[in-house]
């Protein structure tokens, strides 16, 4: 089932396979559920309503987006040739403890065809493609997005407690283009593609896959919701394994293209 999010003139409406479901139900409360109550919840669509509007990014205002870091070993490698201190990234990368931090709130994040930025303060700025879970209020996965961790490379490379500033600013965010539902077990093995295209030319292309994560989902899950609680669910980003070569950053106009799994989001870079 996908799930997305519509802009009406009555307001957000959220939609699962292309038909809205009633008015007052958003991701939010389907979140406060557990799985299998929410996946009935889901069969209660508006009969012959299919969905229309402009599609927005699949969250709601008040709902946070976390992410982890350096789950990769390609992560690991682009964290060590930009920081000062590489060391450290090796040590995050062996250890039981993810790096796991604050990324959006909802209201700040952009959906597929809204535009993100890089920051003005910055000369180093990449795309980040990552999947995104979807966790309702009992740690349950319910399903996953796409996802663009927009970041400052040089801002963190200077030092690692420059990592809010390097992470956390308008248009940094992107998630879409909807919600794939999904059992947690067919979570494996997601094919990513990153293509950035500049003046109608493809400047990068390339292709990962999930299967290469050090760090199981559930293991993520757990280290975010162990001292945290989330009532009306959370999203996670799950760190990328796919970064431009060092030579390459984001520049206004670029048109960024992210695919997980079927699910794509496209961005346009402002400044």
């Amino acid at each position: 089932m996908l799930l997305t999010k519509h802009k009406t003139a009555d307001g957000a409406r959220w939609a699962v396979d292309g038909r809205f479901l009633i008015s007052d139900l958003n991701l939010s409360a389907l979140l406060e559920m557990r799985r299998d109550e929410m996946l009935k919840a889901l069969k209660q669509v508006v009969e012959n309503e299919r969905a229309f509007g402009e599609e927005d990014a699949p969250i709601d205002p008040q709902q946070e987006v976390w992410a982890a870091g350096v789950t990769y070993l390609r992560s690991r490698d682009a964290r060590k040739t930009e920081s000062t201190v590489a060391d450290m990234y090796q040590k995050v990368y062996e250890a039981e403890r993810p790096e796991i931090f604050t990324k959006s709130i909802g209201w700040r994040v952009s959906g597929s065809g809204m535009p993100i930025r890089i920051r003005k303060d910055s000369h180093w700025n990449v795309p980040e493609p990552e999947l995104v879970l979807v966790i309702n209020r009992y740690q349950e996965i319910v399903g996953y997005c796409a996802g663009n961790d927009v970041s400052s490379r040089d801002i963190e490379g200077e030092n690692p407690l420059y990592l809010p500033q390097a992470k956390i600013y308008n248009g940094s965010c992107a998630l879409g283009h909807g919600i794939l539902i999904c059992d947690p077990t067919e979570i494996k093995d997601i094919p990513i593609r990153l293509q950035v295209h500049r003046a109608n030319s493809l400047i990068v292309d390339g292709e990962a896959n999930t299967s290469s994560m050090k760090r199981t989902l559930p293991e993520l899950v757990d280290f975010l919701t162990r001292e945290l609680d989330f009532p009306q669910g959370v999203f996670l980003m799950t760190g990328t394994c796919l970064v431009p070569d060092g030579g390459f950053t984001l520049q206004s106009g670029d048109i960024v293209r992210i695919q997980v799994g079927p699910l794509t989001i496209e961005n346009k870079v402002q400044t």
